[in-house]
């Protein structure tokens, strides 16, 4: 339950879990913007082969000799302006974009504020799931989902993107937290998992046919599923009200302050969003 005793018992636990959370805060920010880079350079690699085109494009310099090793731990944190390595004072969890100086410390590019903002906000979450769950297999567990679900917001924020490198093995790990009935029993579980996608496929596919357009994409509707196999299926509903009135009230601000109608707005943030807030405090609503 949620105490502020605990914060008063416990601050050096507590201390830990927010550097914790800030130290995974900083590994997201590389999830976020490496996971869709390795995607595409193997989907490349994908069609090529497929092509029979991989040798002449190797041949030709179309194949950059760094993909193989280029994944989540290599090559270090570099500046993407002048690929300059970081030094690791500078690549601490929120102090060190200040420290250095809010720019790369070899071509004075500015950083984007974004990463100690993810941090941040990834610490004090951590520290809310604790606070809330405890250090408990379901508030471990919680975090967990937590920290996915970041991950994925920032990717399809950015990049209109929701990997399914993230919601397939989540989407398991949820069913699997649920043979043990950590939040809720596994036929519910398995319910959600099938209801959470089957709802938005069918939405998809009724606007497709009335408007001939794509509303969303599959991504929506794995990571809807996701959230049915943890939460169960008689959350979708809150899921889905709390995901819709914030998506329609946050887009229908950034149209009236001049977004683009023609530039998609991504949904999975605010499933994302709705998910975490349901897996804290949905239990209010059944």
């Amino acid at each position: 339950m949620w105490s502020i005793d605990s914060l008063v018992l416990h601050p050096a636990l507590m201390t830990l879990t927010f550097v914790v959370g800030s130290v995974v805060g900083s590994f997201l920010n590389v999830v976020a913007w490496r996971l869709p880079i390795m995607l595409e350079r193997s989907w490349q690699r994908e069609a090529r082969s497929l092509l029979a085109e991989t040798e002449d494009a190797a041949n030709h310099g179309m194949i950059d000799a760094d993909e193989a090793i280029y994944n989540l731990a290599w090559p270090g944190s570099h500046c993407p302006a002048c690929m300059h390595s970081i030094r690791f004072i500078h690549n601490l969890p929120i102090i060190g974009y200040y420290l250095a100086g809010r720019k790369c410390s070899h071509c004075q590019a500015p950083i984007s504020p974004r990463y100690p903002l993810v941090e941040l906000a990834t610490a004090l979450l951590t520290l809310v799931v604790i606070l809330k769950l405890g250090f408990t297999p379901a508030g471990l567990a919680a975090l967990v989902l937590t920290w996915v679900l970041i991950a994925i917001t920032l990717i399809d924020q950015a990049r209109q993107l929701i990997p399914d490198n993230l919601t397939l093995p989540f989407l398991w790990l949820g069913l699997i937290c649920n043979l043990f009935g950590l939040f809720t029993d596994i036929e519910s579980a398995l319910i959600g998992c099938m209801a959470g996608y089957l709802c938005l496929w069918l939405v998809y596919q009724s606007f497709k046919l009335l408007t001939g357009k794509e509303g969303m994409g599959y991504g929506d509707f794995k990571l809807l599923a996701l959230l049915g196999a943890w939460l169960g299926w008689q959350l979708l509903p809150m899921i889905l009200l709390l995901a819709s009135l914030t998506g329609a009230l946050v887009g229908g601000l950034m149209i009236a302050m001049g977004h683009d109608r023609r530039v998609p707005i991504a949904f999975g943030p605010w499933l994302a969003m709705a998910g975490w807030v349901t897996l804290l405090w949905g239990e209010m609503a059944k």
